[in-house]
């Protein structure tokens, strides 16, 4: 009895999430009719309304959402406490959430991650592709990647590429009417192409260093644009400078012409690491991701 309970919960959930039991049922593999009567059923069992039901929508009722708040996180706990186990064996299984940039998960996880699942069709994977510094812990993924200077230190972390370096470029057309800058200082004279992380409030300071020296410059300018085309479409244009990663200016200087400036300015710096707590027991499908990740220049 105590398991069917269980079962009518899980299904009430399903409902309730998709507002509509027809969905709900297509995903369970179970027919609405069926799915309508369990929940019926759950409802009389509790003597609670749990489903608002019209001829167009669902909805859950104020005791329903109650429940659904507190059952939908208990069933996900479960349902991870099942993957891991299922995990532990010698054979890689289960699921791995990954929270990562654009450009390390275009350029890092999926060409090595690809064959993986290739390998093993009970792995599962998936990347949550955010510019944000994420809370891994409490949004639930198993491990972030980050560069190595913003990993929290009670977390361990492994390098997953080679150091990486900043460079600063503009369109010629650019530097022939505003000059080229000869010291990070001179960026604030010009029109700088400015880039806010999600969950900070200010632009972000453009970060150089020679030698011991390292200078931090707080830019200004006409068009601050978080997305990597139009940014860099914009520097195409000669709308101003902008300060990226160098593989992404590679291509831009090769085959757009746009020229590097400030280059003795832009050092290396480490790369990408993948970061995860340290207290978790780790599944043999996590341990096998981070193997393949792991940086061996």
């Amino acid at each position: 009895m105590q398991n069917k309970v269980y079962d009518d919960i899980a299904a009430f959930v399903a409902v309730a999430r998709e507002q509509s039991f027809t969905k709900a049922a297509a995903k369970m593999g179970v027919s609405q009719s069926a799915l309508s009567q369990t929940v019926r059923n759950l409802e009389e069992r509790l003597q609670m309304r749990l489903l608002s039901r019209t001829t167009r929508k669902v909805s859950a009722t104020e005791l329903g959402q109650q429940l659904l708040e507190s059952a939908e996180h208990r069933l996900q706990e479960i349902a991870d406490d099942l993957n891991r186990l299922r995990g532990l064996s010698d054979t890689p299984a289960g699921t791995v959430r990954i929270s990562a940039s654009s450009h390390p998960t275009e350029k890092i996880l999926w060409p090595k991650l690809a064959p993986l699942m290739q390998a093993y069709p009970d792995l599962r994977l998936e990347i949550d592709s955010n510019a944000a510094l994420v809370d891994i812990v409490g949004e639930r993924f198993d491990a972030g990647v980050r560069l190595g200077e913003q990993v929290d230190k009670d977390m361990i972390s492994v390098a997953i590429g080679p150091q990486e370096r900043m460079t600063v470029v503009a369109s010629p057309d650019y530097l022939d009417r505003y000059g080229t800058p000869q010291h990070p200082r001179d960026l604030t004279a010009h029109d700088c192409i400015q880039i806010r992380m999600p969950t900070a409030r200010a632009p972000i300071p453009w970060e150089f260093k020679k030698g011991t020296e390292e200078v931090n410059v707080r830019v200004d300018g006409r068009f601050l644009c978080n997305n990597r085309q139009v940014q860099i479409d914009a520097v195409r244009q000669g709308f101003g400078l902008a300060w990226m990663l160098y593989d992404f200016a590679t291509p831009l200087v090769e085959e757009s012409g746009l020229v590097r400036v400030l280059e003795d300015w832009c050092e290396p710096f480490p790369g990408f690491f993948l970061y995860y707590p340290s207290r978790r027991q780790h599944s043999r499908a996590f341990e096998l991701v981070v193997k393949t990740l792991r940086w061996r220049g």
